[in-house]
């Protein structure tokens, strides 16, 4: 005959402590349930960064302001190219949002690339993150033109 009534609370309690410190001891647990894992923002802005970089059509990242003060560190004696730039993030525990501000190629088609940009990045995040990409925003903020580059190269020229 087996017994119908319920078990009290407290026993109820100690059967869940033993079989978790059972899991715990006696390896029951995957190995890879065990622990918590963490990623940093900056982790997440950094590998959006140069998946966003990687887009044919892309020919910088960030607002007028941050790609100016990006150059200048850039050029000062062991500067690098900073790879968050223009990229904001919002990472919880098992989504992310992405925020970027970008500069297109003349002549690339706006719209293709703001494209191809979310399909690399929810790409490589989700790839390499496990995060679910809840939505990336593109913001086109400026426009690269082939003559812009051309007069920059003239003023270099001219002063020595």
């Amino acid at each position: 005959m087996t017994d119908t009534t319920s078990r009290p609370v407290t026993e109820r309690r100690r059967a869940d402590e033993s079989t978790a410190q059972q899991d715990q001891k006696g390896g029951l647990r995957s190995p890879e349930s065990r622990g918590r894992t963490t990623i940093a923002d900056s982790v997440v802005e950094k590998i959006a960064g140069m998946a966003t970089r990687e887009v044919p059509g892309i020919h910088n990242l960030g607002t007028g302001m941050a790609r100016t003060i990006g150059g200048v560190r850039e050029r000062m004696p062991g500067g690098q190219p900073s790879v968050t730039r223009g990229v904001h993030v919002e990472v919880g525990e098992h989504q992310a949002a992405v925020d970027l501000d970008v500069v297109v190629d003349y002549g690339f088609p706006i719209a293709d690339v703001a494209a191809g940009v979310r399909i690399s990045v929810v790409s490589a995040l989700e790839r390499m993150t496990n995060l679910e990409i809840v939505e990336v925003n593109v913001a086109v903020d400026d426009i690269d033109l082939p003559e812009d580059e051309e007069g920059q190269e003239g003023a270099e020229q001219r002063v020595e």
